[in-house]
């Protein structure tokens, strides 16, 4: 069972947040909140904040054991622009632009299915043995 929560209108700028949000997507809750909670960025706490609510969603609305719970997509999506302008030189003006996002974070209560952390790592390759030229002397 899916079980989503939402935060809207978040002071944070969406390319900041979906860096922050491509690391943690397909991680179990506990170690998604435990990387977030080590991250320097400022989108992390943000970030988090959405991942507990939907945790605590499933855990008191469905009843699902928090320890099965993995993160299985956190959508970033563009919120509305405040606009503010600073005064330039000789009568001009300059636009700042205030960006927000709104965040939904989706968390499922199976582990079955294989997870970005815990996927295995490609296999080293063998190196090969040299194909002599010819060139050579036996």
């Amino acid at each position: 069972m899916q079980v989503q929560a939402t935060a809207k209108w978040v002071r944070v700028p969406p390319r900041k947040a979906r860096l922050v949000a491509g690391l943690v997507e397909g991680m179990p809750v506990n170690e998604a909140l435990t990387t977030l909670s080590f991250m320097p960025q400022a989108a992390a706490e943000d970030v988090s904040k959405v991942v507990r609510s939907a945790a605590a969603n499933a855990e008191n609305n469905f009843n699902l054991d928090r320890d099965r719970l993995q993160l299985v997509r956190l959508e970033v999506d563009g919120g509305p622009i405040i606009k503010r302008y600073r005064p330039r030189a000789r009568g001009s003006s300059y636009s700042i632009f205030k960006r927000t996002c709104h965040l939904v974070a989706v968390v499922e209560d199976n582990l079955d299915r294989p997870s970005r952390a815990r996927r295995r790592a490609p296999q080293a390759v063998t190196p090969t043995e040299t194909v002599s030229s010819g060139d050579e002397e036996e």
